[in-house]
């Protein structure tokens, strides 16, 4: 019997049988981890089972080739406090369906698990867009895949430059490799798009994932 405890966020749930729900968390400890929750369509669970939300989980499994069950507590409900948001909503949203789509099964990731806890607090901040777009470029970066930053260096009145990477030019707004500064709806659009462009190329479309249609509706809204 394999038995542990750990602390989470919920990446992603699906119904599973009547009442019972298969969740993946990325948890401190142990990366992302898939499970089953029984009961966790009644009341009582359902409604802190949100995606984003901070859950602790007791996890109890025969083997580490069988899918574990879990018992979720709440811990934070970071979702709700978003729901009459719909851009910060959509950026948990898409975060999550990252993660959830990128992540290796049962491989601790510290870096990215605090770099998510760093995010989630400065989600009230008026620059939490910049954050976002912070926390991509950091993403792809703990995915292996880094940026020559010092070849990146801002000129007077320049707030773009082209860069070529791997064969393929990339328009990067400068902002987003300096101090947080006060830019407009249209850098932070060609911010997301940089970075979407970058993920697609370098982690979805060659190994043939669907990129997640949230993040493409966070984009849109600027």
């Amino acid at each position: 019997m394999i038995d542990w405890e750990d602390e989470g966020f919920l990446l992603s749930k699906r119904k599973f049988r009547e009442n019972a729900n298969i969740i993946n968390v990325f948890t401190k400890n142990y990366g992302k981890v898939s499970g089953i929750v029984y009961g966790g369509n009644s009341r009582k669970i359902k409604n802190f089972l949100q995606i984003g939300n901070k859950i602790y989980i007791n996890h109890k499994s025969k083997n580490d080739k069988q899918i574990g069950y879990f018992q979720p507590e709440i811990i934070d409900p970071i979702s709700p406090k978003y729901f009459d948001d719909k851009k910060r909503m959509c950026s948990i949203s898409s975060l999550t369906a990252m993660l959830n789509l990128l992540l290796p099964e049962m491989q601790k990731n510290s870096k990215i698990f605090y770099s998510l806890v760093d995010f989630f607090d400065k989600l009230d901040e008026s620059k939490w867009i910049q954050y976002y777009i912070a926390w991509e470029i950091y993403l792809i970066q703990e995915l292996g895949f880094g940026i020559e930053y010092n070849k990146l260096k801002s000129k007077k009145n320049v707030n773009f430059q082209n860069f070529v990477i791997d064969g393929t030019a990339y328009e990067i707004p400068l902002f987003i490799f300096n101090k947080l500064g006060d830019v407009n709806n249209s850098d932070i659009k060609k911010g997301l798009v940089f970075t979407r462009k970058l993920l697609m190329n370098k982690f979805f479309l060659i190994n043939n994932i669907q990129f997640p249609k949230f993040r493409f509706t966070l984009e849109n809204y600027f």
